[in-house]
């Protein structure tokens, strides 16, 4: 897939067309959920980058709290409220269009951020600023496959069902094990994103004397959690490779001290900027892409040190 990353300028921090400045342009953020270790990490960067504006825009972030009814609400108080553009991280990416329709109807520009809806053909006035999910399982596994000379078993802890992420990040791991038939996958079940959650599983599999060669996780707390697990196992570190999803600073952390073998990079900063100067625009009526792709970046040993 051709990836397109489009950023606005710092001609933004100039007068609308209309007259009116930055200072006075307010941008509703629903997310998800605060309580998620990269969510927050994403907040963070989009409000940094609200506040990098000479003049400033306001953001006004709510918790969902992984409720569809509760995000929905959230939604249509900033339609309420006349903001200029809405930022949505969805719970449940299966249950957008209602989010869509209030938005559409009510004309203020909506940017999906993080997780793509999925329905594709989303209508005018609505965009998606995110990462190919696909190309994070693949990049892992491909790693993975490698190391293991291709054969061996493997365990999958997925991330929350009702989130594309999961389906398309485990997608992908599964379209590169398509290539090798001699790596079996001995168990799959979702963790929920949570780094406890992950523990629990790997610590089942071990006591119900499962053998596996690799944990092959869709996000990095899952995978800390497999890496506590197999250590409290006294499973010798290295002996089990385990790969996780988004470079959290507790994931590179546990890359350099060998207790994971690898990560994909998924760039808050990108997908935050991305994502506000995208409602920006949109708010000021001037062209953006209806996708936004973010790339990811493979996480090794060699070269963890390069990321922050």
């Amino acid at each position: 897939m051709k990836t397109q990353i489009r950023f606005a300028s710092l001609a933004l921090s100039l007068m609308f067309a209309s007259g009116a400045a930055l200072a006075d342009m307010k941008i509703g953020v629903s997310m998800s959920q605060f309580d998620d270790t990269w969510l927050t990490y994403l907040r963070e960067s989009m409000d940094k980058k609200a506040k990098a504006y000479p003049e400033g825009v306001k953001l006004q972030f709510e918790d969902a709290r992984s409720d569809v009814v509760k995000q929905l609400s959230q939604v249509e108080s900033f339609i309420s409220q006349k903001v200029d553009a809405i930022v949505v991280n969805p719970v449940d990416t299966a249950a957008t269009k209602k989010i869509t329709e209030a938005a559409v109807k009510a004309g203020i520009p909506l940017v999906y951020v993080n997780r793509r809806p999925d329905d594709l053909k989303l209508p005018k006035g609505v965009v998606t600023v995110a990462s190919n999910d696909l190309e994070a399982g693949e990049m892992q596994m491909q790693y993975l496959a490698d190391k293991m000379g291709g054969k061996g078993d493997i365990v999958i802890l997925l991330g929350d069902l009702a989130n594309n992420s999961t389906t398309n990040r485990t997608k992908g791991v599964k379209e590169v094990l398509a290539k090798y038939p001699n790596i079996k996958i001995e168990q799959e079940q979702t963790g929920t994103w949570l780094r406890d959650k992950g523990m629990t599983l790997v610590n089942d599999w071990l006591t119900q004397g499962r053998k596996f060669d690799a944990v092959v996780a869709n996000n990095d707390e899952m995978a800390i959690g497999a890496a506590m697990a197999l250590q409290q196992a006294g499973v010798d570190k290295g002996s089990v490779l385990i790969a996780g999803v988004d470079g959290t600073p507790d994931g590179l952390n546990a890359i350099k001290k060998g207790s994971m073998a690898v990560s994909v990079f998924q760039d808050a900063k990108g997908q935050a900027d991305g994502s506000i100067d995208t409602a920006v625009r949109m708010a000021k009526n001037e062209p953006v892409e209806q996708a936004v792709w973010v790339p990811y970046r493979l996480i090794t040993p060699q070269n963890v040190d390069t990321f922050k």
